[in-house]
């Protein structure tokens, strides 16, 4: 073993990460310390986008020295303090050609520290354990958190554990990355994880889909539950939808508890079994919903799949189970695909015939309702509302956008969702959950006022465009200088030689799933969603939008939102005191009559059209909780039935800023 040199004595600079690190070094002995003196030196020269194979020979040598699973004990401490880092604020005041002007200052790692922590995480790269991989995980969130204004809190950093990820053994870090990707609205660090993912991929004869199949962990779970035992007692945890794990206590007798049984409470073995339970359970809320979105997008890449890989890596996996059971997929028996949905542990069709067994079945596919008649789909939505089973994955009720004759007169563009007035920092998130590509317009420095955010099809060999303008306010712009508002233009459709196709040489499924997703963008980050807009000033030359939108047409999401709600309402307290009439759900309060807009969610109040701004809340609604919605996600439908219920009730509304509004 290689004996270590001498290093000059090392400090860190002071913020939380670096009073961590000093105090660590500081304890230490003197030959230990003088090591880890060693690691800081090498870790002040990690400025580079990846370490060299001579730094992580430097490195790894004097690990050697201090022990690998001493010093990975100490590296987890120190990652554990980047999690646990709190933002400072400091606001700087001066007086410039006679105006006071104010600036803020954010701090989250000091320069020099965000350097050494770059060095921490790649030395890390020879490990490949649970704990650190999941260490390394909450860091790279952490590191992408936005600065008000700024950007990410440490980019560089959250970089470093990409390329640790990637490095590991097996495929638990691929996961974790396949996971992250989802989270992660910056082109060039989805770029990145894609370009490792690709490399996982090639390395093993791959597609990118697949490796990301194969790298979801199943947690220990079978079918979406496993029970645990502690002592005498058995912990049961079972996934109930995003979000919703629950966890039932048994004792020895299979009786359930209603508390933590005592004997946790006197055991520190026992206690710290829990603690990594609870840990587990968050990371599986995670990847639960990080696989319901990989799903969620997968429909437009018309994959088809082996029995094999649909039972492994879908139907019998622990962790997807719960998504694939609700879904209604196709299997290829003889020369053509049947549709069969899963209930009471048995596969059937619509007209309730069970399969037999999976051995007459060639191959599996995602059932979309492009290909279905407007009767078969009412078919399939009746059957699953009579069964209540809500789907993670909105499927039977997916939105569906044909082409129209106006598309097939421009030939090369649609127009459907262009027009609209969009906030672009929900824009630019939205759309990289969504997979798009798109980068933030500035109000000055890059010469642009236009851009494209565009969605690559590589099943199709397409390429989408969504046209995006500026819209210059010099009231609306962030403190970095992006444009708080942005305007929509065409979507356009491009093969891989980049010659623009007309639209009606598009995929049906294809052309589809785009608009839905541009809808979405709308649907989600239009201004006309904001019940606060046009009270907070907005932007004065756009109010005619604001209004038209709120209280406009409906989109293809809005007129699904309506059938539901039609469905729904006669099943509700409220029924006697609401009904819907075109695009607005009606609700007759004490004091007053309410038009709920079915698609923006915005409220005027007869007999004159008054507006009334009501923000949602965010507490839970009791009174939603015994309505059964078809599917996950539809975040607007929850808003207007929440406040359909607080307005049935008008003169019990204690908010004084509602009251206000309300009373003539």
């Amino acid at each position: 073993m290689k004996k270590a040199n001498a290093y000059p004595v090392f400090k860190l600079e002071k913020d939380g990460f670096g009073e961590v690190v000093n105090a660590t070094i500081k304890t230490l002995h003197k030959p230990e310390r003088n090591l880890y003196n060693g690691l800081a030196w090498h870790f002040l020269k990690a400025k580079s986008s990846k370490p060299s194979k001579k730094w992580l020979n430097d490195i790894n040598d004097l690990i050697d020295i201090i022990g690998p699973k001493s010093y990975k004990s100490v590296a987890q401490k120190w990652l554990q303090s980047i999690t646990e880092l709190t933002l400072k604020e400091t606001t700087y005041t001066e007086i410039y050609y006679g105006r006071r002007q104010e600036w803020t200052k954010y701090i989250f790692l000091e320069d020099q520290n965000k350097i050494f922590a770059k060095g921490v995480v790649w030395s890390l790269s020879r490990f490949y354990d649970k704990k650190t991989l999941d260490a390394l995980a909450l860091v790279f969130t952490k590191c992408f958190e936005k600065i008000p204004g700024v950007g990410p809190r440490a980019a560089s950093v959250g970089n470093a554990c990409i390329y640790t990820l990637a490095q590991s053994k097996g495929l638990d870090g691929i996961s974790h990355l396949s996971r992250l990707k989802l989270k992660i609205s910056q082109n060039s660090t989805r770029k990145l994880i894609e370009k490792y993912l690709q490399e996982a991929s090639e390395e093993r004869g791959m597609t990118m889909w697949e490796i990301e199949e194969m790298s979801i962990p199943d947690f220990g779970l079978d079918h979406g539950s496993k029970s645990i035992l502690f002592g005498n007692s058995t912990l049961k945890i079972t996934i109930e939808g995003i979000n919703q794990v629950t966890q039932i206590w048994y004792d020895k007798n299979g009786e359930t508890l209603k508390t933590v049984p005592a004997q946790i409470k006197t055991s520190k073995v026992l206690q710290n079994k829990l603690k990594k339970l609870k840990a587990e359970v968050k990371s599986i809320k995670k990847f639960y919903t990080a696989q319901r979105d990989r799903i969620d997008r997968m429909f437009i890449q018309e994959r088809e799949f082996s029995v094999d890989q649909f039972l492994k890596y879908y139907f019998n996996h622990g962790l997807v189970h719960s998504i694939c059971k609700t879904l209604v997929w196709k299997f290829k028996i003889g020369r053509t695909f049947q549709s069969y949905y899963f209930h009471n542990n048995e596969w059937k069709n619509l007209s309730g015939k069970v399969l037999a067994s999976f051995e007459e079945v060639k191959s599996v596919k995602l059932w979309h309702p492009i290909g279905s008649t407007i009767a078969r789909i009412t078919k399939w939505r009746n059957l699953f509302e009579k069964l209540e089973i809500k789907q993670e994955v909105k499927q039977i009720y997916r939105e569906l956008y044909l082409l129209t004759d106006a598309e097939v007169d421009t030939k090369v563009y649609s127009n459907r969702m262009a027009a609209h007035i969009l906030k672009q920092y929900q824009f630019k998130a939205l759309s990289a959950i969504r997979n798009w590509n798109y980068s933030l317009l500035g109000a000055y420095g890059d010469g642009r006022d236009s851009t494209i955010a565009y969605l690559n099809i590589p099943s199709h060999n397409l390429l989408a465009e969504y046209w995006i303008n500026e819209v210059y306010d010099e009231d609306a712009i962030s403190d970095n200088g992006i444009l708080m508002y942005v305007s929509t233009d065409q979507v356009r459709f491009k093969n891989e030689d980049d010659e623009t196709l007309d639209l009606i040489e598009i995929p049906a499924i294809v052309f589809s799933e785009v608009m839905r997703d541009t809808d979405l963008f709308v649907g989600v980050s239009s201004v006309g969603n904001d019940p606060q807009w046009r009270d907070n000033g907005g932007l004065v030359q756009y109010r005619d939008y604001w209004e038209s939108y709120s209280f406009g047409d409906l989109t293809e999401v809005s007129k699904t939102r309506k059938k539901i709600l039609e469905n729904l309402i006669p099943r509700l307290k409220i029924k006697n005191v609401s009904w819907i009439e075109g695009k607005f759900l009606f609700v007759k309060g004490k004091i007053r009559t309410y038009k709920i807009h079915i698609g923006s969610t915005n409220i005027l109040m007869e007999p004159n059209d008054q507006y009334l701004c009501i923000v949602p809340s965010r507490k839970k609604n009791n009174n939603l909780d015994k309505v059964f919605l078809p599917f996950e996600g539809d975040n607007g439908l929850s808003i207007i039935l929440s406040k359909a219920f607080m307005l049935a009730n008008d003169d019990e509304i204690e908010d004084e800023t509602i009251v206000s509004q309300i009373v003539f």
